[in-house]
Parts: C-alpha cells; sequence; structure tokens
C-alpha cells in the first residue's frame, strides 16, 4: 500500500498557507445536488465531562433541535471519551428504546447498554449495564468506532480504532464475536489524519471519510477480511478545522456530513454524494444555528438495521 502520509504530502504542502475556519472552508461543488438532502436528518449524542448522555435532532436545512441532556451520571465525571455509535432500538407497546454502544472510562473500554424511559432522558431502573472490554485506550487512541451491520444479509461487526504513534499512524482493526474480539490488524501509514467518520458498510468492507491536518479529504476502505486499505482523494484543502466528523445515511447512496470545529463551538453540513474521488459532489448546506460544547465528546445515534451506503 502506498503510505498515507506519502500519498498526503503535495496536499499538505499546499494547504499549509490557507485559513483553518470552516466558515470558510466549504468545497467546491457541481450544479448537482444529493437528490434527497432536504428531508435528511442525524440524530446526534454526546458524552458530557459530568458523564451524560445528550441528544439533539439536526436537519440538512440546516436546524437543530433543543439539546436534551440525560440520561445523567452514565459514567463517571471527567472519565468518558471515544464514544462509538450508539445502536437504538424502539419498543412501540412500551414506549421504550434500548440502546447499545461501546465507551472508553479512564483507560478501559466498556460496551454500555440501558433502556431510555419515554422522555429519551432517564435510564428504566435495573436496565444499565455496562461489560468491560479490556484495558490499554489510552490517548493515542484518537477515533473509534464500531461497525454492526448485515449488508447483503450478511450480519457482521467490526472495531476500528485511529492510533497516534510516535512514529506513524495506524488504524486498528478487530472483529467482534460471541466469544470475544479477534482477528486484531494494523495498517500504517495515517500519521496525516486528523479525524475520521463512518460512511459505507459493505459486506466485506467497512469506508471512512478522513481528514488530515493538511485539510485534506479522503476516502479509506478498509477490508473486513484480507487485503489493505484503498486510499481515495476527495479533496485536497479546507477540511482542516474539523475535530470531530458525524455521517448519517442519506437517500439511497448519500451522506449527511456534520463537521464540528471545538475551537469555536460550530457546526457545519454538508450534502455528500456518493463517494467518487474527486468527482464527488459535496454540496455545503451552511452553518448549524447551535453551539457544539468543546467539552463534549460526539456520537451518532442510529436504528437497528440501518446499513450506511455513502461508498
Amino acid at each position: 500500500m502506498i503510505r498515507f502520509g506519502r500519498r498526503l504530502a503535495a496536499g499538505v504542502l499546499l494547504a499549509g498557507g490557507l485559513a483553518a475556519a470552516p466558515a470558510g472552508a466549504a468545497p467546491a461543488t457541481t450544479t448537482a445536488t444529493t437528490a434527497t438532502a432536504e428531508a435528511c436528518s442525524l440524530r446526534l449524542g454526546s458524552v458530557t465531562t459530568g458523564g451524560d448522555h445528550t441528544v439533539q435532532t439536526i436537519t440538512a436545512a440546516p436546524s437543530a433541535s433543543a439539546r436534551k441532556v440525560g440520561p445523567k451520571d452514565l459514567y463517571p465525571d471527567g472519565q468518558a471519551h471515544l464514544p462509538t455509535a450508539v445502536r437504538t432500538s424502539f419498543q412501540p407497546w412500551d414506549g421504550l428504546e434500548q440502546r447499545e454502544g461501546l465507551v472508553v472510562l479512564g483507560v478501559r473500554m466498556y460496551a454500555t447498554s440501558y433502556f431510555a424511559d419515554a422522555t429519551g432522558t432517564a435510564v428504566v431502573p435495573g436496565s444499565l449495564k455496562q461489560t468491560l472490554i479490556g484495558g490499554g485506550w489510552d490517548d493515542l487512541h484518537k477515533y473509534v468506532e464500531l461497525s454492526h451491520a448485515a449488508p447483503g444479509g450478511i450480519e457482521r461487526s467490526n472495531v476500528y480504532s485511529l492510533i497516534d504513534q510516535f512514529t506513524d499512524g495506524l488504524i486498528a482493526r478487530w472483529t467482534v464475536t460471541p466469544s470475544g474480539w479477534k482477528y486484531y490488524t494494523t495498517f500504517g501509514g495515517f500519521k496525516a489524519v486528523k479525524t475520521m467518520t463512518l460512511i459505507g458498510q459493505g459486506s466485506t468492507y467497512d469506508t471512512f471519510l478522513a481528514t488530515t491536518h493538511g485539510g485534506a479529504l479522503y476516502t479509506v476502505r478498509v477490508p473486513t477480511g484480507s487485503g489493505k486499505p484503498v486510499v481515495t482523494k476527495v479533496r485536497t484543502s479546507t477540511w482542516q478545522g474539523f475535530e470531530t466528523l458525524i455521517a448519517e445515511k442519506c437517500g439511497n447512496y448519500g451522506t449527511l456530513l456534520l463537521g464540528i470545529d471545538k475551537d469555536t463551538g460550530a457546526g457545519y453540513l454538508y450534502a455528500v454524494g456518493h463517494a467518487n474521488g474527486t468527482a464527488t459532489v459535496i454540496k455545503g448546506l451552511g452553518k448549524v444555528p447551535t453551539t457544539f460544547p468543546a467539552s463534549d465528546s460526539y456520537f451518532r445515534y442510529y436504528n437497528a438495521g440501518t446499513v450506511l451506503t455513502g461508498a
């Protein structure tokens, strides 16, 4: 595999003199747009420094619902970070919603599961479960995601982490089985990556949008079995201002993308067409009319059975 850092060299040098402010960072677009962008939305969650969950709906208008805090005190103060997407299952017969995801507490990874009541902000008594996965999740881990999907009827679960090693950057991959996490594999050459978000889930791969410290935007397709990642350039500059990316399915093959600039507390929305290298259509939808606290760690709530098809 061509090392990611080397492939990005020209783009990083080019971006060196560009302003980092995302307000002026909307990538160039064509006249085509994602057909159903106006109807798309994402359900944004976060973990606060107080160990609370939050939830609010972000629409492509762009608009933002009021941010609800709760359930409260799920985790010890100041301990929770690196949350993965949270899978939800709604039970219409009692109005309860099951929520499941991973989170790091200190340096230990836990699986969290609970039922939220009809308000969505309180845990049904006795339903909270936290299962230790393992330790070693120190500050070198910059991003973690759990991809659980059944594309084409093939169910699988894989966990990924972006690890900022001293001399290199790694993407690590595990396969989650009923008997535990297995088949640990790492791929080098990702030192230039600043953050990532999952946009595509296939039967044999997962695809991420990745930004670099120099402002470039790439797709990274990681196989779930043998083989090495395929890295494809999408844009060469202007994406360096975002510390967090959150993606949700939009239409049959598109993505609603939220970029959060923690330096300013601002968020910007984009409608992204099906990933196709530099030909990928990206339409800037504007600034989201709300503030995103820098101290929060953000994630996406998604309905069980959803498969991301943006790449």
